[in-house]
């Protein structure tokens, strides 16, 4: 593993200093950095194995000389926020919900990251008290919005004082109901999640959750789930999303791992998303098909807690959608479907009284 660093490393001297690079790599990486943000915490420096080349921790936080290769379809805004944001700070693509993106900094920067054209060093760092002051004016105006999501950036980068304000704001909005929070700060930064600032997600009428972005087993470490108990604790209920990446968690014992590294910390899978379109970030994704064969290799072999739900977010900003196997398809020629078992058998399920009639097998082909 990498050597114990006191402090973020935030540049590729740096993580040469640390041992997490070779000495030929940094000018390349230096090439990187020049064009998107870096930053590793300790907690998450400290899982990296600096002698395996294909480590999934340093996959996701070292910079890749790919990531200057930008290919056809990439964008700086692959999922369409720009083109759903009515006022500074506001996406609002769905009609019971919006996003609140409160800051633009995080306290790592993940190499696939949709939003790193906007993130990061040089960069606005977070919204001014006017412009939070306009976005929420938009979501009182608004009585369809029943969920504000705080994203950005990471939300509990902020302090437990700021979170309070903006907490206790949304607190006075009626038909505001739910907050939710994205954050990668249990497993990046777990000495953050104090008494206090899981105090501050809290306020009276609303219910909170907490949605946390992991990507591979190794990141839910025993300061990482101390972190994750002291909000599930609190009760405030936590959620996980995840993103598909090559060389990550694109097979099926990791990616199982992970979900039920979830589980059994409290926390529901929610969301795989397929990796986004985002400019130099071809070397991490996937196939939609490869995706596709991993969930069906997690059907019936893991619980169905253990199950998220995979994700397109449709470039343009048309939203995600569901895009997982398809366990069923129409009988030709008759009422009724042909169902696929997790074992891979076929199974004919027949007409609107199916449930009357006996269920047939048929031979995969």
């Amino acid at each position: 593993m990498a050597r114990q660093t006191a402090t973020s490393l935030r540049d590729p001297a740096a993580l040469l200093a640390a041992g997490l690079i070779p000495p030929e790599r940094l000018g390349e990486l230096e090439r990187v950095a020049a064009r998107y943000a870096v930053s590793l915490t300790p907690d998450v420096a400290a899982l990296i194995d600096a002698s395996d080349p294909h480590d999934p921790i340093a996959r996701q936080f070292i910079p890749d000389a790919a990531e200057l290769e930008q290919r056809e379809g990439e964008a700086s805004d692959p999922i369409g926020d720009d083109a759903h944001s009515p006022v500074e700070g506001i996406v609002h693509r769905y009609p019971d919900r919006v996003l609140l993106k409160l800051v633009h900094v995080c306290p790592v920067y993940c190499r696939f990251c949709f939003r790193r054209e906007m993130v990061g060093p040089g960069k606005r760092q977070s919204l001014s008290r006017a412009a939070l002051a306009a976005a929420l004016d938009y979501i009182r105006a608004d009585q369809d919005i029943w969920e504000v999501i705080l994203t950005g950036g990471d939300p509990l980068i902020l302090s437990p004082r700021r979170l309070r304000e903006v907490m206790r704001a949304l607190g006075t909005i009626e038909h505001v109901k739910i907050v939710r929070v994205h954050t990668r700060v249990p497993v990046a930064a777990p000495d953050r999640i104090s008494a206090e600032l899981v105090r501050a997600l809290k306020v009276a009428g609303k219910s909170t959750y907490v949605v946390l972005h992991a990507n591979h087993p190794r990141e839910l470490t025993e300061r990482a789930r101390v972190a994750c108990a002291r909000i599930v604790d609190a009760g405030i209920p936590m959620l996980s999303q995840s993103v598909l990446l090559r060389g990550v968690n694109d097979d099926a014992k990791t990616l199982g791992a992970l979900m039920r590294a979830f589980v059994e910390n409290r926390i529901k899978p929610y969301y795989l998303h397929h990796g986004d379109l985002a400019p130099g970030t071809a070397h991490l994704r996937t196939t939609i098909d490869e995706g596709q064969a991993l969930m069906r290799a997690l059907h019936g072999r893991l619980s169905g807690l253990c199950q998220p739900t995979y994700v397109l977010d449709i470039p343009g900003g048309h939203g995600k959608s569901p895009i997982g196997p398809n366990y069923l398809e129409p009988l030709q020629g008759a009422e009724g479907y042909i169902a696929d078992d997790f074992k891979g058998g076929r199974h004919v399920y027949e007409g609107p009284a199916a449930s009357a009639c006996a269920p047939r097998d048929l031979q995969r082909d």
